[in-house]
């Protein structure tokens, strides 16, 4: 197996490759890589690129939408981060689409625009990938990324057929729950209706009926 990393002008998008942490830091801290995600595992790097799609965005929106209605109904303390980059330096590092700190003890963090160090402040409780064409690998090597970085509920939305999938993490393994553990009563039955609500209403109607089940 090749363990040279490629140039830059050859660089492979949207697949894993072998390289070194600090070639990684290299690629992912270059000014031209803005408008990709960045994910390391252990000697593999994936570098993908941002999607732009308008029903990616609206199921980014609409999952961030769930989350901070139902916290704020629930009384749960809560942070979200859209977008954020988690780091445990020289192992792994994460850029999720939506991710949460949820729980009464919540992390102090600099506001920065540093990749979060979760040695100092903790993996986010909930990590979201919203998947529009990385559907495998958001359940595949995503997912073993995000037990060994240490998230407590990981979250999976197919956008083609409006479904989320998730895994409640512990012990360095997953297993998949129809019901939030870190979001306490949450069934994922009901967040699937809402994405399929917001295919044909507006955001205001689909946060009343939300408001509504969640009363």
């Amino acid at each position: 197996m090749v363990n040279t990393l490629p140039t830059q002008q050859k660089l492979l998008t949207d697949t894993w490759i072998p390289t070194t942490w600090e070639e990684f830091l290299g690629i992912s801290e270059c000014s031209e890589r803005e408008q990709t995600r960045c994910y390391y595992d252990t000697n593999w790097m994936r570098i993908e690129t941002m999607p732009i799609g308008f029903a990616h965005g609206r199921d980014n929106s609409l999952l961030a939408s769930v989350v901070t209605l139902y916290g704020t109904l629930k009384n749960l303390p809560f942070l979200s981060i859209t977008n954020g980059s988690f780091r445990k330096a020289g192992e792994r590092e994460c850029q999720p689409d939506l991710a949460f700190y949820i729980g009464a003890e919540l992390p102090n963090i600099p506001r920065s625009n540093s990749p979060v160090d979760v040695d100092l402040y903790n993996p986010p409780t909930l990590a979201i990938e919203v998947a529009s064409t990385t559907l495998s690998d958001d359940l595949g090597q995503k997912r073993l990324l995000y037990e060994r970085l240490g998230v407590q509920e990981y979250w999976v939305v197919n956008v083609e057929a409006a479904t989320v999938i998730a895994f409640a993490i512990a012990g360095g393994g997953s297993r998949q729950i129809q019901v939030s553990a870190v979001l306490p009563g949450l069934s994922l039955s009901l967040i699937e209706k809402a994405l399929q609500r917001s295919q044909t209403e507006n955001d205001g109607a689909v946060n009343r009926w939300l408001l509504e089940q969640f009363s």
